[in-house]
């Protein structure tokens, strides 16, 4: 039996999703899309879930979609694909009620580099790379890369990953705004770890509403984006967590955080 394209576990309320296709940098096929959103999905349901670390097998992230199993088809064929196998993932990951980390290890490319973007914090190793490959073989960037990046590095910068389609190192990155932080390649998994565990014991209920702010945030002017901030503000100081937040604050211990 051929080993699982996605392998997770869990530990210490955090969930460790691994794209497992080492011998292809981790490309993404229809096997791998379904693990991977089966494996998000559970994650969503099991309470004992408080934060994702995603990371991929081997040299590199995700070398974007699987070309070998992709062959051209009809562009209707090309556009039901994407909806039904990568959108759902990415749409999965930005609306998710739970904080995930990307360790970002070697290449992160095409469809690979909007899965990285699609996490809510991103750390980098050294030898990682970002690119945009799509206009290398006269593709148009898919699973949300015109939607990140202007976002991230703003147009002019966007333009340019997009059209030249260079390959950027974790350095440029980082000061293109495309990751949080960049780390020693040895010490990635460990840093990405004590990242996942330190939002683990936060207010994860709070990093919900947070993500709904943030989502709304490029579409709403500002008397909605404040009106937004109040309902969620009013959700937010009702729940256990705001509460238990407040005790301790005053107790002066440190505080016991359930996602309730």
């Amino acid at each position: 039996m051929s080993e699982a394209s996605v392998l997770s576990s869990t530990a210490d309320g955090i969930m460790t999703i691994t794209l497992n296709r080492p011998t292809v940098l981790n490309a993404m096929n229809a096997d791998l899309l379904a693990q991977l959103g089966a494996a998000f999905a559970t994650a969503k349901r099991d309470d004992a879930v408080r934060a994702v670390l995603l990371t991929g097998a081997g040299r590199g992230f995700c070398a974007g979609a699987d070309l070998s199993t992709n062959s051209m088809r009809t562009g209707s064929d090309v556009q039901e694909m994407m909806r039904q196998r990568y959108h759902p993932i990415i749409l999965m990951m930005r609306q998710f009620p739970k904080p995930i980390v990307g360790a970002i290890n070697g290449t992160a490319a095409g469809g690979g580099m909007s899965l990285a973007l699609a996490c809510d914090i991103v750390l980098a190793g050294e030898s990682a790379t970002f690119l945009q490959a799509f206009t290398k073989i006269g593709l148009v960037p898919d699973c949300g890369s015109t939607w990140f990046l202007p976002r991230m590095v703003g147009d002019v910068r966007a333009r340019a990953l997009i059209m030249m389609a260079d390959k950027i190192p974790a350095r440029d990155a980082l000061q293109y705004g495309l990751v949080w932080k960049v780390i020693a390649d040895d010490a990635l998994m460990g840093e990405a770890r004590a990242c996942a565990a330190r939002l683990a014991s936060m207010p994860t209920r709070a990093y919900d509403l947070v993500k709904q702010a943030l989502a709304a945030s490029s579409s709403n002017g500002l008397a909605e984006q404040l009106e937004l901030e109040a309902r969620l503000q009013g959700q937010a100081v009702r729940t256990d967590d705001h509460r238990e937040g407040v005790t301790a604050f005053l107790e002066k211990r440190p505080p016991v955080f359930t996602g309730r």
